[in-house]
């Protein structure tokens, strides 16, 4: 299911290759996220070009619009979507906790009304293993509770111990219906989700109960859910390292390119980020030398492309100044093209950086990097 290729020898980097029901993933990989069922702006084929290998789709979202019957009816997300690459899904956790506008917590799970029109419903360890087997999804994630920082050790340790409980009960479920041998579980894949806030004995407690249930896969949530960035990194470097290399091993909903290139150097095999598509639509572009704001009346005369060094759609055939008319006039296409644009850009990232693990440059290329978007920041 997952084979380690290459370890870097100046850091934990690492090359692998990923099996899944709808094709082989290497790693590290970015994975765009389209929540319901779309990248958002970008068409299946766009996001292909762009040389995505896997995207995320989130279990709460599709459970709620268009719901399963639909989905079960076109026979799978992949089919409803028309996507033929891996998924992976979320299990919906997050967004009952961040999203639901009422949601009471139990040993059973999570009873919440939806943020669409308050209707009451509850998601249970087992109801969201259910969903994403219907779904069909490549990848499932176990629910869990995702606990805001700050929050009182007290609390993320009882949080945590019903998470795992929650984890064995996914799993329980998860081979339950694996050896009834239903079509839709044929080769999923279940991950478990290290959490424990910023007590790094609670990372290490979640850690090893999770490695005791045993998983496809390691994920590593509650990060980037308020905390300096210096913690982040260095909760996600401690939780890294304590799950098996013989696993994928997944950081939840970061980042940046820099956070993105440190979390690599910790071992970090998949990510997944909106931040690429969100900020695309806001006019905000990433490139090698830093980030742009093509809103800006800098732009108004640019007619250059986003970067010069970038081989995408908008790139080859688009001027900044040209894209921020298209904001300033509320034209779709500016933020189609600099979302296509950032997707590349992240995807392109983790291809190169794949490229420097194999020739052992990666901590050159990580530096390099750094430093050129770090100058055009100061410069801004």
């Amino acid at each position: 299911m997952f084979k380690l290729v290459h370890k870097d020898k100046s850091t934990k980097a690492r090359l692998g290759k990923l099996t899944t029901a709808h094709g082989e993933i290497n790693t590290p990989v970015f994975m765009p996220v389209g929540t319901q069922g779309t990248i958002k702006a970008l068409s299946n084929e766009e996001v292909k070009v762009c040389g995505a290998e896997i995207i995320l789709g989130n279990a709460y979202h599709l459970y709620l619009r268009p719901g399963l019957d639909i989905i079960r009816k076109a026979g799978g997300l992949h089919k409803f979507m028309g996507w033929d690459r891996p998924i992976l899904t979320d299990s919906g956790g997050y967004q009952v906790f961040s999203l639901a506008k009422l949601r009471k917590l139990s040993e059973e799970g999570a009873e919440f009304s939806s943020h669409i029109d308050g209707s009451k419903h509850f998601l249970s360890p087992e109801g969201a293993i259910g969903i994403q087997m219907t779904l069909g999804s490549d990848i499932m994630m176990t629910l869990d509770e995702c606990v805001h920082y700050p929050a009182a050790k007290d609390y993320v340790g009882q949080s945590l111990a019903l998470t795992t409980r929650w984890a064995r009960r996914s799993k329980d479920h998860f081979l339950l219906a694996t050896n009834d041998q239903r079509p839709t579980t044929k080769g999923q894949l279940l991950f478990g989700i290290v959490q424990g806030g910023a007590y790094l004995d609670l990372r290490k407690k979640s850690a090893e109960e999770l490695i005791a249930i045993g998983f496809d896969g390691y994920a590593i949530g509650g990060v980037s859910v308020g905390e300096p960035e210096e913690l982040i990194h260095e909760i996600s470097s401690y939780a890294a390292s304590l799950l098996p290399d013989d696993k994928p091993k997944y950081l939840m909903g970061l980042g940046t390119p820099p956070d993105i290139l440190e979390a690599i150097s910790n071992g970090i095999d998949m990510f997944d980020c909106v931040v690429p598509t969100r900020n695309g639509r806001n006019g905000q572009a990433f490139t090698w030398n830093g980030e742009l704001q093509l809103r800006n009346a800098s732009y108004k005369e640019d007619f250059r492309p986003i970067d010069e060094t970038c081989s995408c759609y908008a790139c080859k055939n688009h001027t900044r100044a040209y894209i921020r008319h298209l904001f300033n006039t509320e034209e779709i296409l500016g933020l189609r093209l600099v979302s296509l644009h950032n997707v590349h850009f992240y995807v392109k990232l983790i291809e190169l950086s794949r490229e420097s693990i194999t020739s052992g440059r990666f901590a050159e290329f990580r530096e390099n990097f750094n430093n050129s978007y770090k100058k055009q920041k100061e410069l801004q």
